[in-house]
């Protein structure tokens, strides 16, 4: 194994525990918090960055059925699937991006976001339909962007600020 998988397979695993870790400050009885601020969502899509597309799509795919077996959110059937669907596609498309886009974090961000949306409402609209449910466009639209808004802000913000800090430490070859 070379340095550059090693190295791959630290920054997934520190992914992996972040997105364990970060949903916690969600975990505020009677508010679904990790809705509206996406705490699982952060380290996916750093990985995606960071890793690689087979290790930000693992990373992406596990944390909801660890989240579960850990805390018992999120519910499996339909949103855990649903979630593993939606993060593995962030992973993805944010690894698949960054290069193609020549390093734009932004354009990478945006488009593993809006990617990652509509695997999520393909997927709860097959669920849902599976348990006699309706996912409509209207319950879409809100979910994936009205509420999840302030979620949506925060990796706009963040997730940069992470990547500039880690390449001027040297701790990761970006753009290299």
């Amino acid at each position: 194994m070379n340095q550059t998988q090693t190295r791959k397979l630290i920054y997934t695993a520190i992914c992996i525990s972040l997105g364990l870790l970060l949903p916690m400050v969600g975990k505020i009885p009677g508010a679904n918090l990790g809705a509206i601020l996406l705490p699982m969502h952060i380290p996916v899509l750093l990985a995606g960055f960071l890793c690689g597309v087979p290790y930000a799509t693992f990373c992406g795919m596990i944390l909801p059925i660890l989240n579960y077996v850990l805390t018992g959110r999120p519910p499996i059937f339909p949103t855990g699937i649903s979630m593993m669907l939606e993060l593995g596609s962030y992973g993805c498309i944010t690894a698949v991006l960054y290069p193609v886009t020549k390093g734009r974090v932004y354009i990478s961000l945006i488009g593993a976001m809006l990617g990652g949306r509509i695997v999520m409402g393909i997927a709860n609209t097959i669920l849902w339909g599976m348990q006699g449910d309706t996912y409509g466009f209207s319950i879409f639209l809100t979910s994936a962007f009205v509420k999840a808004l302030p979620g949506i802000a925060i990796q706009l913000i963040i997730i940069p600020i992470i990547l500039y800090a880690l390449k001027k430490a040297k701790l990761t070859d970006l753009n290299e």
